[in-house]
């Protein structure tokens, strides 16, 4: 295994683990509601750090747009579009069905959709290279990909059978703070499927935009910020515009100005969410041919482990024991393993 391929590995596991772990400081946000949080955050995440880097940075941002095929800018635009919306999705689904499992459905899925999808209909630069679904490389990770829905299946009955513990015990206090719990789940599954968006935004622009970055002589380090700020417009416009919208119709935008607290956790939330991007960026393309699909995956499995650990230490499965506690810990173990084997894939691409 080349070291290239190991410092992808360790790049996007990193880059998930940070992920799952971003919603801490949700958990000690009291006054806010998603309105709040949702809108300060995004506005961190998804315009001022990139487009603060592209401005700083790209001295002829004028001609590098002029340059850019719109045809890839739409493109980009729309996947990370449907990914604002699955963020708004499992934003809402914290509250509804808790951390834990909220991330072990939803990047489960966006990982099966993720993972497939670029071997079918080639990505850009690198990616464009990438084996069929049927070659031995296509095979073993289409393998890491049923391993994962059976994740899927075991974080799913783990969390319906915390649900009805804390259903029978009243003292119990539950995550699921709005709305019902089958609800939630319905949510998630479009949110997870939605989500691979992200993946595909970066995955099927950033050939050409780096070229064009690299031609006007911005260093490699920006780039990879700067092309987050071209392709995630269209996840800008909806997760700013409609937690603004709602503010407004609530008319609840001074509950911002009297919290400075709760600003800085959602301006840490934001932080958080959008550092792991550029980290997943460079360890797809260090993973080689095959990395918008296994890179994605590992980043999604790793989302799922960071998402466990910060719901056992935010306390979701406190009480819960017997087989609620066996599902999770079987669910964790194969989802590892579904990491390993697309790491075999990756391996198989390359010779």
């Amino acid at each position: 295994m080349g070291t290239s391929i190991i410092c992808g590995i360790f790049i996007t596991t990193t880059a998930g683990l940070i992920m799952g772990l971003s919603p801490t400081p949700l958990k000690f946000i009291r006054q806010f509601k998603y309105e709040q949080f949702g809108f300060i955050s995004m506005l961190v995440a998804l315009l001022i750090i990139p487009w603060g880097t592209t401005i700083i940075f790209c001295h002829d941002l004028h001609s590098v747009l002029s340059e850019i095929d719109k045809g890839i800018l739409l493109k980009a635009n729309f996947f990370s579009f449907c990914w604002g919306i699955a963020q708004i999705l499992a934003m809402l689904c914290f509250l509804r069905i808790g951390v834990s499992l909220t991330y072990g459905i939803l990047c489960a899925l966006g990982a099966s959709v993720g993972v497939i999808t670029p071997m079918i209909f080639k990505a850009s630069g690198i990616f464009s290279e990438a084996p069929d679904l049927m070659s031995k490389a296509g095979v073993t990770v289409l393998f890491g990909v049923a391993v994962i829905i059976i994740g899927i299946y075991f974080a799913a009955r783990a969390g319906f059978k915390r649900e009805k513990l804390r259903q029978i015990d009243p003292s119990e206090k539950s995550e699921t703070k709005s709305g019902s719990f089958s609800i939630g789940l319905i949510m998630v599954v479009i949110s997870g499927i939605l989500s691979a968006g992200w993946g595909f935004a970066f995955a099927y622009s950033q050939g050409p935009i780096l070229e064009i970055l690299n031609k006007h002589r911005v260093a490699d380090f920006p780039s990879k910020i700067i092309v987050w700020a071209f392709v995630l417009i269209g996840a800008t416009l909806i997760n700013i515009i409609y937690p603004a919208y709602l503010l407004t119709v609530s008319k609840t935008w001074n509950i911002i100005t009297k919290n400075g607290r709760e600003i800085i956790l959602s301006i840490s939330y934001g932080l958080l969410f959008f550092i792991p991007s550029i980290l997943l960026g460079k360890g797809m393309l260090l993973l080689g041919i095959l990395g918008a699909s296994v890179g994605w995956g590992i980043a999604q499995g790793s989302i799922i482990l960071g998402g466990q650990l910060l719901g056992f230490a935010s306390g979701e499965w406190r009480g819960v024991a017997g087989k609620p506690r066996h599902y999770i810990y079987t669910a964790i173990a194969v989802l590892i393993l579904s990491m390993l084997i697309l790491t075999l894939g990756n391996i198989f691409a390359q010779h």
